[in-house]
């Protein structure tokens, strides 16, 4: 498996996060995260942004910046 490699086993961690936790990890993940990165990247952003609508104001303010 490459490390970015988008497998079952990650689209269903991606398909089973909330809203506010995909916001969570894009804006706390570390350089490199395997979810992040890649194929794998490329679905999460699609799940976020084009299924989510991406960040809400609220969803902001509740994360802050760590």
């Amino acid at each position: 498996m490459e490390t970015y490699e988008l497998t079952d086993g990650r689209k269903k961690t991606i398909d089973e996060m909330s809203h506010h936790q995909l916001c969570s990890y894009w804006r706390f993940a570390k350089t490199g995260a395997p979810l992040i990165m890649g194929e794998c990247g490329d679905y999460f952003k699609k799940r976020l942004f084009e299924h989510f609508g991406g960040f809400t104001p609220e969803i902001s303010k509740s994360l802050g910046f760590g």
